[in-house]
């Protein structure tokens, strides 16, 4: 992937309608449950990202047949639970943690051996934590020194259905063993230090799965079948994410974002926002298999820093980055805790904000496991997203507050979640332009 950068600086008030990409979570179960399906599933709102793609790759290369009629449409024709074929060569999951941790339960449970793979950035990311109960089931998966990929999966193994209490609050691992569970003899129960996004148990039951489940809790049984369904993927909270902090923070915006996602377990950043004096209004609800969308109306309000709640951490986690920035144009400090997971994303996060956000005069204080945020956000200068899309996304929106221009380093991973970020948020107000990276 060629180098890219952007040029960010404060452009005009953000206004009119924006819908943002597919939820990359919906899109990546609704291709893994629909390939397990009997029966064609239709996928509407795909996201048409890295990311994503790269698991379409992986189910064809296993034998599903996957059409795209246009863009954002899948139609994934089922192979049933006992029908994938033995791949052969590695499956490349790019940059994709999820793909690959929800992957490594899927293919614990087949007859063949397998591989996942995946980038340089992947490939320093823990997988031990997902590999050592899966391994307590019966699975049998070997990895690189230090517990990171390759993920080397021996196929033919019994598994064994099992109570999982978890150490990490992490839904990627409670899916993973969900997944590995629809093969496994007997109940596999998983229950979590903190409630985590529930969009497997979700779709599960959606596919016509039997599970049960509540905040911090999942269980199912084994023996059943998957039947083919429609999924209509709502807009990705994650992404809509930026443009909320983005028009909460630059003056006489009013802004309406449609069709975005709001599983319960996802929104910790509205409920962090409003705490900080957001004016975010949420309009329409509505719920079909499995998923909860609405249209959000942000108008700018000033914020003030607050204590985020250690309970809000599982439901923002990805949305970190953006809170960052909120944080770096309130009044006060903004303090951070209970999110060491950050440290081990595509980047460090908290090092990552830290660096980028006092490189654009805020004064950031690390922790292990979070931070201490006070602005203003006082000069422009150059800030480095390391690779990581949403770092990218939270320096490009801080920069709407600088007094001068800013320069985002290494920019090209934005593709993986958000394909034509730049274009959407240029129409929309923000002053950001995609530029080559100097030589």
């Amino acid at each position: 992937m060629d180098r890219q950068d952007w040029v960010a600086r404060p452009g005009r008030p953000l206004r009119g309608r924006v819908r943002v990409p597919g939820d990359k979570s919906v899109s990546h179960r609704a291709l893994m449950l629909g390939a397990l399906a009997e029966g064609e599933t239709r996928i509407h709102g795909f996201l048409e990202g890295a990311d994503t793609v790269a698991t379409a790759r992986i189910l064809e290369q296993m034998g599903v047949r996957i059409e795209a009629p246009t863009p954002g449409v899948r139609h994934v024709h089922g192979v049933g639970l006992h029908g994938l074929r033995a791949p052969e060569g590695p499956l490349d999951c790019g940059n994709s943690g999820t793909g690959m941790r929800l992957l490594a339960g899927l293919l614990a449970g087949q007859a063949f051996d397998s591989e996942l793979v995946g980038d340089r950035s992947l490939s320093t990311r823990p997988m031990r934590r997902v590999v050592d109960p899966l391994g307590a089931m019966g699975a049998r998966i070997g990895t690189a020194d230090g517990g990171v990929p390759p993920l080397r999966i021996q196929g033919g193994q019994p598994l064994l259905g099992t109570d999982h209490v978890l150490a990490v609050a992490s839904a990627q691992v409670k899916s993973a063993l969900l997944l590995a569970g629809l093969y496994a003899d007997g109940r596999t129960s998983v229950v979590e230090p903190r409630p985590t996004r529930d969009y497997t148990e979700r779709m599960l039951a959606a596919f016509g799965w039997p599970v049960e489940w509540s905040p911090g809790r999942a269980a199912l049984g084994g023996g059943h079948r998957l039947v083919a369904t429609d999924v209509e993927v709502p807009g990705d909270f994650s992404s809509a994410a930026f443009f909320l902090v983005a028009a909460t923070v630059v003056p006489g915006s009013d802004l309406l974002l449609t069709g975005v996602g709001l599983d319960p377990r996802r929104t910790g950043l509205l409920e962090a926002l409003r705490r900080m004096g957001a004016d975010i209004e949420v309009l329409a609800a509505r719920s079909r298999a499995g998923t909860e969308t609405a249209d959000l109306r942000v108008r700018h309000a000033p914020l003030s820093g607050i204590e985020v709640p250690e309970a809000l951490v599982p439901d923002m986690i990805d949305e970190f980055p953006a809170l960052f920035v909120a944080a770096a144009c309130a009044r006060g400090e903004t303090v951070v805790r209970g999110a060491a997971e950050l440290r081990v994303k595509e980047s460090d996060r908290i090092a990552a904000m830290a660096v980028g956000l006092r490189e654009l005069g805020a004064t950031v204080d690390e922790a292990p496991d979070g931070a201490v945020i006070r602005g203003p956000l006082s000069r422009g200068g150059t800030v480095e997203a390391l690779g990581d899309h949403r770092i990218a996304m939270a320096l490009a929106v801080a920069a709407q507050c600088t007094p001068a221009p800013v320069r985002v380093r290494d920019v090209a991973n934005v593709a993986t979640s958000f394909p034509g970020f730049a274009s959407l948020a240029a129409g929309a107000g923000m002053g950001l332009a995609e530029e080559p990276a100097p030589e």
